[in-house]
């Protein structure tokens, strides 16, 4: 990537504000914060300290061994003590790595938000945005107008593409913090409301390479992956036994006698090429269908869809997105579930020790 210097910055400031089209949303104070927060980080980054044209980041832990979601984080951490300063509070919902920059989308107020930090975590850039229009969240992958509708943030039920039998997917890894945080959210959802385990499917992030599967954390997770595909696909009814025990320590072996699997049956699934990477090849399929690359990351009824449009990362969140894919009202939908943010990474208990998470631990994915 090619050094930037201040008058690149400066051209991205000239850019930004040409950008920036008036609209009557600037009377709204919960959409003028936002915009004044975004104004403020680009036009920090333009007069704050250069060095060599770049900021240095590394007073908040940033090296050159950080992770685009370490990385991101920090960027959180910035926004919220340099910009807003206990204004409003910025709440990251993921990060990913694209075209040399890492793509961080966070949330102010109910106000979602695009930005990109360098990958050395020295410079962040919002983007430009037409205030006129919906912002977008997520990336499918396309640039069409169609991705672009299916990707738009969703306001209300009503909003969102219906269907007689709702499906809604969740992309993740097994051993993603944010990814074992899902799948409790979706549990919790399964045990209260046992119904609704037709509507629900979790798949997996990955790719196959030389007959083996691989995965963003390595082997360990690859191969935990493909046994979670092989109970759902061979074992289905015992899957969420399975992920119910397994979100707590991680501890496979005695969560497939809790969940009572067929271990010679799984092993034969996770050996022949046939069965196992036939199965994960469908999810990697969709993966590369839909454009998900992060964990977790969700689509309901084959559209992008969020558990943050109707609250966070949490049980009731969840359902009542899943709910709105539906055609018909149900009146399963109408049972209240935990309105409690679910703990992150392997945890005995469901409820997250940080129910007000300032710097976006509810909100965070693995890319």
């Amino acid at each position: 990537m090619s050094k930037l210097n201040k008058k690149d910055i400066l051209s991205a400031v000239a850019k930004f504000f040409k950008e920036l089209k008036p609209s009557k949303k600037l009377l709204s104070q919960n959409f003028m914060l936002p915009a004044i927060a975004v104004a403020g980080i680009i036009i920090t980054v333009a007069i704050v300290g250069f060095s060599g044209g770049l900021i240095n980041f590394k007073f908040l832990g940033i090296t050159e061994h950080s992770s685009s979601q370490e990385i991101a984080q920090k960027t959180i951490t910035y926004i919220n003590e340099k910009i807003l300063k206990g204004q409003s509070t910025a709440v990251l919902i993921d990060a990913i790595k694209e075209d040399g920059f890492i793509k961080v989308r966070f949330k102010i107020g109910t106000n979602e938000t695009i930005g990109y930090t360098t990958i050395d975590g020295k410079l962040f850039f919002p983007q430009a945005y037409n205030l006129d229009e919906k912002a977008v969240t997520g990336n499918t992958g396309g640039t069409t107008a169609e991705t672009a509708n299916n990707n738009a943030q969703k306001t209300s039920c009503e909003e969102i593409k219906k269907d007689k039998k709702a499906l809604l997917e969740a992309f993740v890894v097994s051993k993603c913090p944010f990814g074992l945080q899902m799948q409790r959210v979706l549990a919790e959802v399964v045990k209260n409301i046992p119904s609704l385990v037709e509507n629900i499917k979790v798949e997996y992030l990955g790719s196959i390479s030389g007959e083996k599967i691989t995965s963003m954390h390595g082997d360990a997770e690859a191969q935990e992956n493909l046994r979670q595909i092989c109970i759902r696909e061979e074992e289905g009814s015992k899957y969420w036994n399975y992920i119910s025990c397994h979100i707590k320590k991680g501890d496979m072996e005695s969560c497939l006698v809790s969940a009572k699997i067929n271990t010679s049956g799984l092993n034969a699934c996770m050996t022949d090429s046939s069965r196992g990477l036939k199965y994960a090849q469908v999810d990697f399929d969709l993966q590369k269908k839909y454009g998900a690359n992060g964990s977790p990351t969700m689509f309901l009824n084959g559209e992008r869809g969020s558990e943050f449009w109707f609250g966070g990362r949490t049980a009731e969140a969840v359902k009542t997105l899943l709910c709105c894919g539906f055609s018909e009202n149900l009146e399963i939908c109408s049972q209240k579930l935990s309105e409690k943010s679910a703990a992150s990474s392997f945890s005995e208990q469901y409820e997250s020790s940080q129910q007000v998470t300032p710097s976006g631990s509810a909100g965070g994915g693995c890319q």
